[in-house]
């Protein structure tokens, strides 16, 4: 008797690495065409329609949604499939790529990554944790990270600048919010106790990295059943630039203003703060936010 092939819904971001890796999606929906599968290859204008489009492929029923782009299409994919029965397969090709880093997937070479994908069909799906956030009456998904304190501010102000276009423009975000960056006075409730904190950022961290690299919680676990909570607390702006390069190799966590603590549950408190959630615009705080043990599976 034979068997029907897999439907793989191929979700690909035509802006991935600002535009310059477009090729790359019709190349991962050819090569499992070749492969056997049964392949719906979506391309939208905007991420909005892309994830309309991919939401109704869900609906229709798939056996896989493949993402083909950066953090915020696994953004985008995790909000889909967490929760239910459907992998998640992902082909870097954004500029941050910190989930695929995390999942030990390759970065730079997507021949290397279709074909890991490919290798990853053959077999069970990788089990790992994601974080519900809730944000009012909105629910939201990540598997990296949630950030809310001065890379949030940074990500805010990148984002309304129009140039330059690529990863330059969050340099220079960064050094102008640093210029007016105070202490964020935050209220947390943390597995249920109440703690008033002055820090300088805040993440609530299921991987290891954010911004490309940056390892906030190096010993971070995607399938531990916690979250890694991380306070960079009150500190001088000269001490924060000393302090910043470390993160890039996580020799951070030995410094006496930097906290991590394995939790299950958080709920931040503070005026004039936007969360983002694995890169992406969560909205204003308050957010609670709760590890979900094996909710999301991936193709790795």
């Amino acid at each position: 008797m034979s068997t029907a092939p897999l439907r793989l819904t191929v979700a690909i971001n035509p802006n991935a690495s600002f535009g310059r890796r477009r090729d790359v999606g019709p190349r991962v929906a050819e090569r499992l065409v070749e492969a056997g599968y049964e392949v719906a290859m979506l391309r939208e204008p905007n991420l909005e329609l892309l994830r309309r489009e991919a939401e109704d492929a869900v609906a229709r029923g798939t056996d896989a949604l493949i993402v083909v782009g950066g953090d915020g299409m696994v953004s985008l994919g995790a909000n889909l499939v967490a929760g239910t029965s459907i992998p998640l397969g992902i082909v870097a090709s954004g500029t941050g790529n910190d989930m695929a880093r995390v999942l030990g997937l390759p970065l730079d070479d997507a021949d290397a990554a279709i074909e890991r994908l490919l290798e990853a069909l053959q077999r069970a799906p990788r089990v790992i944790d994601a974080a519900r956030v809730r944000h009012g009456a909105l629910t939201t998904w990540f598997c990296g990270a949630l950030s809310a304190g001065f890379d949030a501010r940074v990500n805010e102000r990148a984002n309304r600048m129009t140039r330059p276009r690529g990863p330059s423009r969050y340099t220079i975000a960064m050094l102008r919010e640093l210029l007016s960056f105070k202490p964020i006075q935050y209220s947390l409730v943390v597995d249920g106790v109440t703690r008033e904190v002055s820090a300088m950022l805040i993440a609530v961290s299921n991987g290891v990295s954010i911004g490309g690299g940056m390892k906030i919680t190096p010993d971070a676990e995607l399938d531990d059943g916690e979250l890694d909570l991380f306070i960079v607390s009150a500190l001088s702006k000269p001490r924060l630039l000393r302090l910043f390069p470390r993160v890039f190799s996580g020799e951070h966590v030995s410094e006496p203003e930097v906290e991590i603590t394995r939790v299950r549950s958080v709920s931040l408190l503070a005026a004039d703060i936007v969360a983002y959630a694995d890169g992406e615009r969560v909205g204003p705080l308050p957010v609670e936010v709760e590890i979900v043990p094996g909710a999301l599976k991936v193709l790795a």
